[in-house]
Order: structure tokens, then sequence, then C-alpha cells
């Protein structure tokens, strides 16, 4: 009998703003696990055309979403699990994810397009800006029944978004009462 994947890499997925970044780094702080923003993958160009207000196609995204998915293959490889933010709007951009040797799950932070334009208001030093939030909420397919995930409404507090979503996937945190 054939042997599934030994790692997990749980991708964080949806619209900017949503508060990826917030919510993988507190996964992977609670379950002791790597974390990576997939921001850092993209290529130059698509930054470029991205800070200019210009939304990316899907000839923009595959190689980066071919990096990332590389990426979590080489984690697998290393027997490390890990935690990466990716907005993985369509389905056929988490097939790509899905490619990877580690077990895929999909975290889907949802919530009203009021709620996540207000918070983008507040950052500073990212280049996406608030006028493709629409953008990506017209191209989001959200995760069918079919896909291994969770969806987690942003309109919680990160602490209890990270509680509800370890629990969903029956992950244990590593907490200090958890002891060595």
């Amino acid at each position: 009998m054939a042997e599934g994947p030994k790692t997990t890499a749980l991708v964080v997925m949806g619209p900017s703003g949503t508060g990826k970044t917030t919510v993988a780094e507190l996964l992977g702080e609670r379950l002791g696990w790597a974390t990576f923003e997939a921001d850092e993958f993209h290529q130059p160009a698509n930054i470029d055309k991205m800070t200019r207000g210009i939304p990316l196609t899907d000839e923009d995204r595959w190689p980066w979403l071919q990096s990332i998915r590389d990426h979590l293959s080489d984690q697998a490889q290393e027997e490390q699990n890990s935690v990466v933010t990716c907005s993985a709007l369509k389905r056929a951009y988490r097939d790509v994810l899905r490619e990877s040797s580690a077990k895929v799950i999909f975290i889907e932070l949802t919530g009203p397009i009021d709620l996540i334009a207000d918070r983008m208001e507040g950052r500073s030093g990212h280049f996406m800006p608030k006028s493709l939030l629409q953008s990506q909420f017209d191209t989001l397919e959200e995760l069918a029944p079919d896909e291994t995930g969770v969806k987690a409404d942003v309109s919680n507090k990160p602490d209890e978004i990270v509680g509800k979503v370890l629990k969903e996937l029956n992950l244990a945190s590593q907490t200090p009462a958890d002891g060595p």
C-alpha cells in the first residue's frame, strides 16, 4: 500500500488584507512549524505591476505558484511541516499547490469586503493597493467541499481564528503547558 505524505503544509489563503500573515505567523508559532510569506516568491515584475495597481493575470501567477509548490516540496523533502501565506484565489491555483509532496491543507480567511478594505487602509509597507481588493474578490473561488481545508471568519481576533483552525484540523498547539 502506498504511503501518503509525511509532512503537512498549511496554506493560509484569501484576498489581500484578510490577515494571512498574522494568522500564518501565529499558526507557525503555536505549532512550532516554519512560516513562509508567498509575497517573497513573486517575481519583481509582478510586484511592480501590483504596486502600480494592475491586477496580475494567470500567466503572471503560474511561475509564482510553481515556486511556492516547489518550496513546499523542498520542505517536505527535509521532513519539515510548514505554514505559508498565499492568496490561492482560484481552484486552479490551489491545484498547483496540491502538487507539492506535502499534504496541503487550506485555511480560507473570509470576511466582508468593507472590513478588509478598512484594514488595508491602516497598514503600511505593503505593495498591494486597496484599489486591487475588488479584483481579488471577483477572482476568488471559495474552497469547494472536496478541497481539504477550513474556513475562518476574519471578523474574529487572530488568536480566536488560530484556536478554531487548530481545533477543526485536530492539530496540537505547542504551548508552555505542553512541556519540552
